[in-house]
């Protein structure tokens, strides 16, 4: 097995959402160690999470300035070769920042940054230093995904016209940030989650599938936003209509107050010749509708050689093994890893390896939130991106 690529990380401690999950996701591929992190606001909760990881008191850390300096003064083949920011929104942009300043590679959760400001001094960053910045968008992470982009880029769909992609949620149907709910109340929170809510924490998502698959360019946008629970502060719902450079029309929909729905998330893609849907309900599964044939239904599990290298190159799992999420996280830190370490070591660069979301994704991601927020505030609706 190669050498594997040392990661720290800031946030994710013991009680948070999604800190366990990076943890995991990341070294599943056995690509990655985690070797340090500041795990918390406070060195005792940081303690406790890095013990509990069974790392070395001397490599945790009580906050990120201090975990970045001081990895940086350790020897090249001992320090950490990239961090994973897994913090709420506003407490992105200055452990990214320093890490880049420093030398470290970077992966983030979404959205970027707190606001387009910020993202586009990170991208400034990452082109200055040129080091690696990647963003955990995980549905771009799932073998059919990236069947369905191969199809669209291939060609086979022909010139795209349309575009429908939709991600109902209803976990904030009820205001369960008055009661404390931690996930609910920085998401609701201006301060900390930015001018948008829902937009911003899954709408980002919707926009990045439709880049990823389609590569599509938005042009203009009209947007619709909605906080649909009395008293909250920020969206809850919301939709755009878009209008893509090609010519292409788009309807993108995020709502968090969809009454029993889970992670509904569902992309539709039609062109000249054919279209294609993908559910996230039924992963393995890509449905590819002809314009004169009849519609192929595509399994991961049953189809393998008929798939294309990228699709084959991110399935882990035997025949008749559902992928899931966390495999979709995983591959996109693999990807990630492995192009930091063929960097390292001057190898060449596979493009299989280099598949994943980017800092470009991530200011394009903020750029969305500011301009579906302009228009939902405004009369004009209809403005350009």
């Amino acid at each position: 097995m190669s050498e594997k690529v040392r990661m720290g990380m800031i946030g994710g401690g013991i009680g948070s959402l999604i800190g366990e999950d990076h943890r995991k996701t990341a070294q599943a591929h056995g690509e990655i160690a985690l070797v340090c992190g500041a795990f918390s606001s406070t060195r005792e909760r940081s303690l406790e999470t890095g013990r509990s990881l069974q790392l070395p008191d001397h490599r945790i850390y009580g906050d990120f300035r201090e975990m970045i300096r001081a990895e940086a003064e350790l020897p090249a083949d001992e320090r950490m070769e990239f961090v994973s920011i897994v913090t709420p929104n506003h407490l992105h942009f200055q452990p990214a920042k320093l890490a880049l300043e420093n030398g470290f590679h970077v992966m983030i959760d979404k959205p970027l940054a707190f606001d387009l400001t910020e993202a586009l001094t990170l991208q400034a960053l990452v082109e200055e230093t040129g080091l690696q910045f990647g963003i955990t968008y995980t549905y771009t992470g799932y073998p059919m995904v990236k069947e369905a982009r191969h199809l669209v880029h291939s060609g086979a769909l022909g010139k795209i016209r349309k575009v429908f992609a939709e991600y109902p949620q209803g976990w904030l149907s009820e205001p369960i940030e008055k009661e404390g709910q931690k996930q609910a109340s920085w998401r609701t929170d201006p301060s900390k989650s930015g001018k948008s809510g829902c937009m911003a924490d899954i709408g980002t998502h919707v926009e990045n599938l439709v880049a990823y698959i389609t590569g599509l360019e938005i042009d203009r946008l009209c947007a619709d936003l909605n906080a649909m629970v009395i008293g909250r502060e920020l969206d809850d719902d919301g939709a755009a209509l878009i209008k893509f450079s090609n010519g292409a029309s788009g309807v993108l929909v995020a709502t968090q107050v969809a009454a029993g729905e889970e992670n509904a998330m569902k992309i539709r893609v039609y062109g000249e010749k054919g279209g294609i849907e993908w559910n996230h309900a039924d992963a393995d599964t890509l449905q590819v509708k002809w314009l004169h044939e009849p519609k192929q239904v595509l399994r991961l599990d049953v189809d393998m050689d008929a798939l294309s290298e990228a699709a084959r190159f991110n399935a882990s799992l035997p025949s008749g093994h559902p992928e899931g999420c966390n495999l979709a996280f995983a591959n996109i830190y693999r990807n990630f890893a492995c192009t930091v370490r063929a960097l390292k070591n001057d190898e060449q660069l596979r493009d299989l390896w280099f598949d994943f979301p980017k800092v470009e994704d991530g200011v394009r991601g903020m750029k969305f939130i500011e301009r579906v927020v302009a228009s939902g505030s405004s009369d004009q609706k209809w403005i350009k991106f």
